[in-house]
């Protein structure tokens, strides 16, 4: 027990130096592991699509990836991807399965934590739940990068998650129904979120235009402004590609099925946005978990 609570102390503390010797050379400092939340308004947009998808193009750059499906009630990132995870979120936070046992390693070069169900809210497990989830999470500090697939829509799960994450990225579509509901969880975020410095960003997804993908933005960054008060980034846009519909149909991600298609270059146009803002002062695991948890997790 003493071990355990150590471990947590020093995980909320900011852990250890963690250093890293590359081949005959001296230990190089490692970086913080980056938080990225992807979240939606309204299901049906792509969000799952394009989380899996950045992932695997910061997994082609060398990054240690792993993506955890945070949908709680209709987790389908492993379905996406043609894995059949026998363990999922739920085994680990009710204490079945530990986190190396419910990490799945995929042939794409990344690592993804299921989905569960069984539970409603994850701010409100209970204090041997919460620790386990905390302690079990801290193996992930070797990651490069956690992409966190968020249900869609505006639950309490989602807020945390985006409260908590180094940078969020909410995805919509011209779809007149899903530009209102892109404005809902803003401004949600906007009303829940004391700390408004969370690198909110947006993505038009199915453009058939680049015009059509900066009207869609500059409609919703401006209300945004104007009402909320709140500073939101245009990450860039996902081009409508019939590659993508035939991904979905054999499970398979649309940037390994078709690199070269228009889809998978706007995905590595999205990586090299978000590799021009420094993310390496982004505070890791530990920072997210306090955040997530409330100062006292």
């Amino acid at each position: 027990m003493a071990d355990q609570a150590e471990k947590l102390r020093e995980l909320m503390n900011g852990g250890p130096t963690r250093e890293r010797k590359p081949a005959g050379g001296k230990a190089a400092r490692r970086t913080a592991t980056r938080i990225i939340a992807v979240s939606s308004g309204k299901g049906g947009v792509g969000k799952t699509n394009i989380a899996i998808n950045l992932a695997l193009a910061y997994a082609q750059l060398g990054k240690r990836v792993v993506v955890m499906d945070a949908d709680l009630g209709l987790a389908n990132v492993n379905v996406m991807l043609g894995v059949i995870p026998r363990y999922n979120l739920y085994h680990l936070i009710r204490k079945q399965k530990t986190l190396s046992e419910i990490v799945v390693d995929t042939t794409y070069g990344i690592q993804i934590i299921a989905g569960a169900s069984g539970f409603s809210k994850i701010a409100n497990l209970s204090e041997e739940e919460r620790k386990t989830f905390i302690g079990e999470l801290a193996a992930l500090a070797d990651a490069d990068l956690i992409v966190i697939d968020c249900a869609a829509g505006v639950s309490s799960n989602v807020i945390s998650f985006i409260a908590a994450a180094d940078d969020a990225i909410i995805v919509t579509t011209p779809e007149p129904t899903a530009i209102t509901d892109a404005y809902g969880i803003i401004k949600i975020i906007a009303t829940e979120i004391e700390n408004l410095d969370i690198g909110l960003k947006l993505v038009v997804n199915r453009v058939r235009s680049v015009v059509e993908g900066r009207r869609v933005a500059e409609r919703v960054i401006t209300i945004a402004g104007q009402f909320l008060n709140l500073k939101v980034d245009y990450l860039g846009f996902v081009y409508e590609d019939p590659v993508v519909h035939a991904a979905v149909a054999r499970q398979k991600p649309f940037l390994v099925m078709d690199p070269r298609s228009k889809a998978s270059a706007c995905i590595r146009h999205l990586v090299g946005r978000l590799e021009n803002f420094d993310y390496r002062d982004g505070k890791g695991i530990p920072q997210f978990l306090r955040k997530l948890f409330g100062g006292d997790a």
